[in-house]
């Protein structure tokens, strides 16, 4: 029994972030590439949601403005959720007629987007951050694959530039993984969801969003629910930054879990093999059997100390887990970054599985996150 609990505690984790990107990888060259029709000028409302973000507002609105995409019709619709900072005063600074402005209670992220969702005009909605920046050409490339009939939305690639010194530097090389998953998923036609930095959705297939799911993973999967694909444009860049402080990124890697999982139940629909084929398998994979992954750790452990005297291979697993746990707390304790980088993407993994570890307690235990605080997370 002690082998069965080490062979699966350790094999679910590996498939989940290394066998399944492989095998896609491995299969890819079986799907024939798509070609995509010449692009046709569409009505665009490009929406975002902002709390407390004066810092980064108006550059965020020039940088959205100022895109050399010609669309038919550009409208920014952009929902303060009770921003009690300057981020309104700050807004209307930016004197443009395509901006609208809604200066609302503090009525949660779901809600502001829904409300901005109300007032949006275009054929298709663009959703991004307050606090990242776009390329000049990003829009244009981002919205290039809804030529295509079949394509319901499309994702953006979000890079971070300049790595801090601290566990930043693992949520960089996490994009990074990121963006091989969702190419590998790209090529075969299952790519699972977008990231809420940069994703755009025919406005027909959009549904409101409930109050506690993650919202750029609803909103995207609003396209496979109505049998549309999502595309993964890599091309289409937004810069954001990293978070070095390990607090901040506990936090955050939690409430992206119970929100993940959330999400996850108000979609369980699509996780039917028999009616949404490879893409319920991909989204089983990916978010999934990836969120509960990190429980098995625990277990992989006790069972690797049961098995210490049957044969010498379970002596080098459990060297190799403690090395592993050790560089990573090492990575941590050390605060003026002098250990060398390994050190600190041990502490950032460790970080990342700990905070999806209690997520996913919280989210058993029937918690949610009814407000944000973007700054919270930076």
């Amino acid at each position: 029994m002690a082998e069965l609990i080490f062979w699966l505690c350790l094999l679910l984790p590996l498939y989940a972030w290394l066998g399944y990107p492989l095998l896609l990888s491995l299969a890819a060259p079986l799907f024939p590439r798509r070609r995509v029709p010449p692009q046709v000028p569409l009505a665009v409302s490009v929406v975002i949601a902002a709390h407390n973000e004066q810092r980064h507002i108006e550059q965020k609105l020039h940088s959205v403005l100022g895109q050399d995409y010609h669309a038919r019709s550009l409208q920014l619709v952009l929902a303060s959720d009770g921003s009690s900072d300057q981020t309104v005063a700050c807004a209307r600074r930016v004197a443009d007629p395509r901006i609208q402005l809604l200066d609302l209670p503090r009525i949660g992220k779901a809600a502001a987007l829904n409300t901005a969702v109300s007032q949006c005009t275009g054929d298709v909605l663009v959703f991004t951050d307050a606090d990242n920046q776009w390329a000049d050409d990003t829009l244009r490339l981002l919205l290039a694959p809804l030529a295509d009939s079949e394509v319901g939305g499309c994702a953006g690639h979000m890079i971070i530039p300049n790595p801090g010194k601290g566990l930043s530097l693992g949520d960089s090389l996490y994009r990074h993984y990121e963006a091989w998953v969702r190419r590998v998923e790209n090529r075969i036609g299952c790519m699972v969801s977008a990231d809420g930095a940069l994703l755009a959705l025919r406005r027909e297939l959009f549904e409101k969003i409930p109050a506690h799911v993650n919202d750029d993973f609803f909103i995207s999967t609003c396209a496979p629910a109505a049998g549309k694909r999502i595309v993964y444009v890599e091309a289409a860049q937004v810069l954001d930054q990293g978070v070095d402080a390990a607090d901040k990124q506990f936090r955050r890697r939690q409430r992206v879990t119970v929100g993940g999982l959330q999400s996850l139940a108000a979609r369980r629909e699509l996780l039917n093999p028999l009616r949404h084929g490879l893409y319920a398998i991909a989204l089983i994979s990916h978010k999934l059997i990836r969120r509960l992954a990190p429980v098995l750790l625990l277990p992989l452990l006790l069972s690797n100390l049961w098995l210490l005297d049957v044969h010498g291979f379970y002596r080098l697993t459990l060297a190799a887990q403690l090395l592993g746990y050790g560089i990573a707390i090492a990575g941590l304790l050390d605060v003026r970054h002098r250990l060398p980088k390994p050190f600190r993407l041990a502490a950032f993994v460790l970080v990342t599985l700990a905070g999806m570890s209690v997520g996913l307690w919280q989210f058993l235990r029937g918690h949610s996150y009814s407000q944000w605080n973007p700054d919270q997370n930076r």
